[in-house]
């Protein structure tokens, strides 16, 4: 791989915002001269404007600077002027957002009426039919020509009424003749969006934002960077961007998913506004959204980081770092957690219960579910008695010195330790904890010394995911191939925000296939009460992993979050669902509430439940159909039946669940 130095940010290890040019939305004005802002989406049925005015003033009221409704046909279209009408009157000037899916003609109504519209290219002037179409160079420019004669109406409303445009393409929603040209991938979607941008700019229309938003977290970081770089290397305008994860869910999965996403690229200086896709009520996405926009308020005071000569990293496709297998780190093995436990004393087994390590005191044995931790960092405290086996201990080199049993426990050294004499190593595996502002070529020589070298490295650094991702630069062009455990130590936050935080910062590594294993501190977890505390720390380890990809340890949901369009409940849908299927490790389910959010945008779901009409369901295997019209009382039950069908069905054990309830 070539040591490119990408263009696709400002700077790799200082924080600086992307320079973009400046878009009026209404009387919000969006781009790097202005704060980031945040939006959401109504759920209402937009013919109900009373509801829609409603649930648009809650979500104003929450901090929402962007209102966007859908518009699926042109009733719902016209209907807009009277929800405006109705939120001016009542003294509300933020700007509304029509979106839309397959209907020109309804946006043309819209960008008449609204501040902004929203189309997909995906789907504007493309149906999708899954066909792989073989095309010659005259036939997609003849392509691209019809395209154009679509699209072109509404470019010139959009200029002569002063409305702005989102080219919003989402991944599980290209269309087949994308596919068949680029595949599935980041280049297919942002050439997909710079199809319709190139008709923009050959109009002089400007006032754009641009989007890729996926559900699958790499390929949409991934897919943000190429824009950002095509967009300087065809010399278009370097456009404001709109940020998302697409259909990221419910609860805390939804918020780790989100931050993983939007927060590696917010590190980078990219973003300008972001919309996190919740299945949950609007209003309750502001709040997240702001948490997460709000971390970068002063960030660019930050200590400063080394800069990045070399870097071996590619920031368009997805390689995990090469590193040697040493114990069952690094190598082929998933990323381990290792449950850091050392601010507190552990004397009971029962406490082992938060990190997911049960011990059944009938038959005498341990149980480790699907998020038990692989290690645990114990520091300087001793623990009196055997842990599951296959869990190994950490403990600081001083202590390990003084425990009986050397095999079963691993030590940890600071770098002040290795210089000195007659140091005792693990015949497996030596932990070193290192911090990214050590970049000394001593601290390299010395861990290049030590056998079997685990290396636990964190950082002071506000700017913590560049100053790691510094230093994991700095190993791969010094060829040192250790495992790395990457490691973040959260205080005085919030448990929404530790969320937040790690999910941003190691998420971020993750996605650049960095890291071995997590391990997280929180200043909460301090004695044997704060149980729920360490849960917390452990789940979130667990989900960070799942939501980067990089470990499955539980049942995915792709569940969009709701809007006018949707014909059932999500919220009590997905959490039906949710009910029968929790324990299906690994298996991704879609949960979508129409045909638009259907078989496209949970393209990554191994199944799908998508609503077609009042009670009425689709299931779906990948992509492909199996039963259409299904009543929604039995929709559920006919869903696991394929699950079951395809091999991919394990009855949960009740009486394990009742033992570790």
């Amino acid at each position: 791989m070539e040591n490119i130095i990408p263009a696709y940010c400002p700077s790799l290890t200082s924080y600086v915002r992307r320079q973009t040019i400046d878009i009026q939305i209404g009387e919000v004005w969006m781009g790097s001269n202005f704060p980031i802002r945040v939006q959401s989406m109504t759920t209402v049925d937009t013919m109900d404007t009373e509801g829609t005015v409603n649930q648009s003033i809650r979500m104003i009221e929450a901090g929402c600077e962007l209102v966007r409704i859908t518009a699926p046909s042109v009733n719902e279209a016209q209907n807009l002027a009277n929800i405006k009408k109705e939120l001016r009157q009542r003294g509300y000037q933020t700007p509304l957002v029509a979106d839309i899916h397959f209907t020109p003609n309804a946006a043309e109504v819209a960008a008449r009426l609204v501040e902004k519209v929203r189309i997909n290219p995906g789907n504007y002037a493309d149906k999708k039919k899954f066909e792989t179409i073989e095309y010659t160079d005259s036939g997609y420019r003849a392509e691209l020509e019809r395209i154009r004669d679509k699209f072109l109406p509404l470019v010139k409303i959009c200029k002569e009424y002063g409305t702005a445009m989102r080219i919003g393409t989402n991944h599980g929603s290209l269309s087949d003749r994308i596919l068949s040209r680029y595949g599935d991938t980041p280049l297919g979607m942002v050439e997909s969006a710079l199809e319709f941008i190139r008709i923009c700019e050959a109009e002089n229309y400007f006032n754009l934002v641009i989007s890729m938003k996926a559900s699958n977290t790499r390929v949409m970081v991934q897919a943000y960077r190429l824009l950002v770089q095509k967009l300087d290397e065809e010399g278009l305008k370097p456009y404001p961007l709109h940020l998302g994860v697409t259909e990221a869910g419910e609860a805390e999965d939804g918020r780790i998913k989100s931050a993983v996403g939007i927060g590696a690229l917010l590190e980078d200086g990219l973003g300008d506004t972001v919309r996190v896709s919740l299945t949950e009520e609007p209003e309750f996405e502001i709040p997240v959204a702001k948490a997460l926009v709000d971390r970068y308020n002063h960030r660019a005071g930050h200590s400063p980081i080394k800069a990045i000569n070399q870097y071996p990293i590619h920031p368009f496709q997805y390689f995990r770092r090469p590193a040697r297998e040493v114990f069952n780190l690094g190598g082929k093995n998933v990323p381990r957690v290792i449950a850091d436990l050392s601010s507190m004393v552990v004397e009971d087994k029962k406490q082992l219960r938060a990190v997911g390590h049960h011990y059944l005191p009938e038959p005498d044995k341990w149980h480790l579910d699907d998020q038990g931790a692989d290690f645990i960092f114990a520091g300087k405290h001793s623990i009196p008695f055997m842990v599951a086996n296959g869990t190994r201990v950490i403990y600081h080199y001083s202590s390990w010195q003084k425990q009986p049993d050397h095999k079963n426990c691993f030590p940890a050294f600071s770098p002040g330790e290795l210089k000195e004499p007659n140091l005792l190593f693990h015949a497996e595996a030596n932990f070193v904890l290192v911090n990214a502002e050590g970049m000394e070529d001593s601290i390299f020589e010395a861990l290049a010394s030590v056998p079997h070298a685990v290396l636990l490295l964190s950082s002071d650094n506000e700017h913590r995911m560049p100053a790691m991702r510094r230093f994991f630069v700095e190993l791969m062009n010094r060829n040192l191939d250790m495992p790395v455990v990457i490691c973040g130590s959260y205080s005085n936050n919030s448990d929404s925000d530790l969320q937040l935080y790690a999910a941003t910062d190691m998420g971020g590594l993750l996605t650049d296939g960095l890291g071995d294993g997590i391990m997280l501190g929180w200043n909460k977890v301090q004695s044997i009460e704060n149980q729920n505390e360490i849960k917390i720390v452990n789940q979130l380890a667990f989900g960070i992993l799942q939501a980067a990809r990089t470990r499955m340890s539980k049942t995915e949901y792709i569940s969009c979050p709701s809007c006018g369009r949707t014909l059932f409940d999500l919220q009590e849908t997905t959490a039906m669902i949710r009910k029968r299927t929790d324990h299906l490790k690994g298996v991704k389910i879609g949960i979508m509430g129409c045909i638009v959010n259907g078989p496209g945008e949970m393209a990554d779901a191994d199944y799908g439940y998508v609503g077609v009409g009042k009670d009425k369901i689709a299931l779906y295997r990948g992509q492909n159909v199996v039963k259409k019209g299904v009543p929604a009382a039995s929709a559920v039950d006919e869903l696991i039946e394929i699950i079951r069908e395809d091999g991919n069905w394990t009855e949960p054990s009740a009486a394990w669940r009742e033992a570790v309830s």
